[in-house]
């Protein structure tokens, strides 16, 4: 059931500093997962508490590439993100495997 939900964290800068400063998590989930079944799904995989679940759909973007070819048109597809605080004293280690 957690697989289904989450499909990927997010890591990029503010995503990594929103986990150091106020442990918030980002990540990508399915588009018809609520902020209850997210909860759930990251206490599960994880081992943590959950304080609360921030859902936001991000709108789907064109981008261009200029190649010899010429312009090659494109579109970036559209995903929900939730950000999910957790608990005082509890952090994700996504790094722990490398």
């Amino acid at each position: 059931m957690s697989k289904a939900i989450l499909i990927k964290p997010i890591i990029s800068e503010k995503a990594e500093s929103l986990a150091d400063k106020q442990q918030q998590y980002t990540f990508m989930v399915d588009r018809q997962a609520n902020k209850i079944e997210i909860g759930k799904a990251v206490a599960k995989m994880y081992n943590v508490s959950v304080k609360s679940v921030n859902t936001l759909v991000m709108p789907g973007k064109t981008k261009k590439r200029f190649t010899r070819a010429g312009v090659q048109t494109g579109r970036v597809s559209a995903y929900k993100k939730a950000i999910v605080t957790l608990g005082d004293g509890e952090q994700i280690d996504f790094f722990g495997d490398i």
